[in-house]
């Protein structure tokens, strides 16, 4: 007869699928959550579903926000002109930090993996197609992270982009290969930027 999972194992269980958590990790943040007074709880419960149920993917950038468009295409004093690709809805948080960009995002949600079974369709290459055929935009700075991955999805952005009377550039990476953009700190970050180098 199977044991039924008690509370306290399935919350371990649930906080475990979460990236970046571990199992240890889990059991901490689960007896952290129950050691809380239930108004902390209820509260944490109620930003969770919050979260979930007001956030939208903006319709242009792809990011999420609680506006659509989100606020940063809204902003008219950032330049309509370059675009910087990234991977994540976190990357663009990482480059706000730094201070170094003031342009418009687009954000791919992942790679291009074949090992994965990650295709061109599988992230927003096309809608980033329709921004550029629509606007009148002049640079787009790959962001995506110095992984194998992150490179080959750059170098694709490259080809697809070739017929386009744009520049198309690399974040420079003073940055340690492998890592993630949303771990480096502002001032990398914006050295990052600052050197970035035309794709060729």
């Amino acid at each position: 007869m199977t044991k039924e999972i008690g509370p306290i194992e399935d919350l371990i269980k649930r906080l475990n699928r979460l990236p970046g958590i571990g199992s240890k990790t889990a059991q901490r943040l689960a007896y952290y959550i129950i050691g809380l007074d239930e108004t902390e709880v209820r509260d944490l419960a109620e930003a969770l579903i919050s979260a979930k149920n007001n956030t939208v993917e903006c319709s242009i950038c792809m990011n999420y926000a609680d506006s659509d468009p989100c606020e940063i295409c809204s902003n008219k004093n950032r330049d309509d002109s370059i675009i910087c690709v990234v991977e994540s809805p976190k990357d663009v948080d990482a480059m706000e930090r730094s201070l170094s960009f003031r342009g418009k995002y687009h954000v791919l949600h992942g790679v291009i993996s074949p090992l994965k079974g990650k295709t061109p369709e599988d992230v927003t290459i096309k809608e980033l197609i329709k921004r550029i055929e629509e606007g009148d935009i002049k640079e787009v700075i790959v962001a995506t992270n110095p992984t194998v991955d992150g490179d080959a999805t750059a170098r694709y952005i490259k080809n697809i982009l070739e017929d386009y009377d744009i520049i198309v550039s690399r974040i420079g990476y003073g940055l340690p290969v492998g890592g993630d953009l949303e771990y480096y700190d502002e001032i990398t970050i914006q050295t990052a930027m600052e050197n970035r180098r035309r794709l060729d």
